[in-house]
């Protein structure tokens, strides 16, 4: 048991999945323009993280389960 370390992770996705979607987020809002230098880069990454920390928008996942089995159905065997 000592070995085990457990983490929560989200009801309807990865924690991963979400890191995707905040970064994709990012990169479209925040920059997609050039960005002049380091300071710059961590003040605006700051400003766009505590404005996106304020919003507590949730995931919208499109994705269901029921798509997964209908769409990913040849990886799966079929038990007869």
């Amino acid at each position: 048991m000592d070995r085990f370390e457990v983490h929560y992770t989200p009801k309807h996705g990865s924690w991963l999945n979400i890191a995707e979607i905040e970064i994709n987020v990012l990169s479209r809002q925040c920059l997609a323009r050039r960005i002049p230098d380091r300071e710059t880069l961590t003040r605006e990454v700051r400003a766009w993280q505590d404005q996106r920390n304020a919003d507590t928008k949730p995931v919208d996942w499109r994705f269901t389960a029921d798509d997964a089995r209908i769409k990913l159905k040849s990886l799966y065997p079929s038990i007869q």
